[in-house]
């Protein structure tokens, strides 16, 4: 009995790229290439046009690049899976692209090794993450972790001692931030006591790094 064929998608802006993959895929007996296109607008119709198990996504590409064109595909509810191959190294995407739907990741350079297991894993609904970049995967989960966790911190804060640790970070005085809030210096520095019992923060640069991390900074 012939194994049932997992149907592909492949989009890459490169066309000697795209026929290198192809090659890679069709070399298995229980992949079939059902299409190829060259950027993420070329992937949206494909998958709609071919229904495929599998799209094979470069993220450089235009006018819409792979990372757009895979939370599209989620967005949408789109059967298909996706597998990033990219020149790109995982530490600054990876999280970001497994976020927004894709099923795999795969740097250009194990292609030829990996691609195929690598097909057959994300078409059978397993997420597939190349070793190298498992350290990267679990150290931005643990980033976006913790960033949360502090977020979550800084929504307990009231909206007055929210005001009072901006300010602080950006660097103001106790009596520059009362006279923005309208209360007196001994006022804010009760205010910086309580924002201390509840975070943390001792110092301004402790003030700081927290306010970085969270974006909230102004200036």
């Amino acid at each position: 009995m012939k194994p049932e064929l997992i149907r592909v998608v492949v989009v890459d802006d490169h066309m000697v790229v795209r026929a290198g993959l192809k090659a890679v895929l069709q070399s298995a007996n229980d992949i079939a290439v059902v299409g190829e296109g060259a950027s993420g607008r070329d992937a949206l119709a494909l998958v709609e046009r071919y229904d495929p198990d599998v799209v094979v996504m470069d993220l450089s590409m235009e006018p819409m690049d792979g990372a757009e064109a895979t939370k599209c595909l989620h967005t949408n509810g789109a059967r298909a899976r996706v597998l990033v191959l990219t020149m790109h190294a995982p530490d600054d995407v990876l999280v970001p692209l497994m976020q927004n739907g894709a099923s795999g990741f795969l740097e250009k350079h194990a292609a030829d090794r990996e691609l195929v297991d690598a097909v057959r894993a994300v078409a059978r609904g397993d997420v597939y993450v190349q070793a190298s970049a498992a350290n990267a995967l679990a150290a931005g989960v643990r980033r976006r972790t913790d960033a949360a966790d502090e977020r979550s911190r800084f929504e307990r804060l009231t909206r007055r001692e929210r005001d009072v640790l901006r300010f602080v970070a950006e660097g103001f005085s106790a009596p520059e931030i009362g006279a923005k809030l309208l209360i007196s210096p001994k006022t804010v520095d009760t205010y910086k006591q309580r924002i201390g019992e509840k975070l943390g923060l001792t110092h301004r640069s402790d003030y700081v790094h927290f306010a970085l991390k969270l974006g909230i900074l102004t200036k």
